[in-house]
């Protein structure tokens, strides 16, 4: 049978267990001359966190986008890492142009309604929480549907320096699923 007795005793035997492994990870940071707050271990190491809203949005340049569409919270690792992305958000009826990508795409859908297509493909609709993935060299397009705006997460692989092959832009009667 489980008491508040030795509920008590459990925890407060947890609580001094990792009152002592932060005392040992900071001797350990003294013994190597580094500084004693537990966070300095992330600023010495690799990880890095960019703080939402840190980022100034940017519109979708023209030639790649129709409609209105903002990009943000881009990010880009270092090498030897190569993915990248960003958080891209459509208004109604905003789509990007067909484009490729050397390394392939993934898409996680986390608002709204949207569309996507490859070439020669129907056009499908796309919900919050579902992944599209685009294979390598495989021209699409992507965008919200006529009425809702859609917002996605947008992760590329570089090759070479370069995440995208971009080429025309999708046509009224394409984006309809008229052609």
């Amino acid at each position: 049978m489980i008491t508040r007795r030795r509920m008590l005793a459990a925890t407060g035997s947890l609580a001094a267990l990792a009152g002592a492994g932060r005392t040992a990870a900071q001797e350990n940071l003294k013994v190597q001359g580094a500084a004693t707050d537990l966070s300095t271990q992330h600023r010495m190491g690799k990880m890095q966190i960019t703080r939402s809203g840190s980022q100034p949005s940017q519109r979708g340049p023209a030639e790649y986008f129709t409609g209105s569409v903002r990009i943000d919270s881009r990010f880009q690792g270092s090498a030897p890492a190569r993915v990248g992305g960003g958080i891209v958000t459509f208004e109604p009826g905003a789509r990007t142009a067909w484009h490729t990508h050397p390394l392939g795409q993934t898409l996680i859908v986390t608002s709204g309604r949207g569309w996507v297509q490859v070439e020669g493909g129907p056009r499908e609709q796309i919900h919050p929480g579902d992944i599209v993935w685009f294979g390598p060299g495989e021209k699409h397009w992507h965008g919200a549907a006529a009425t809702t705006a859609m917002s996605h997460i947008a992760i590329a692989e570089a090759l070479d320096g370069k995440t995208t092959d971009w080429m025309e832009k999708v046509s009224d009667e394409q984006y309809d699923g008229r052609s």
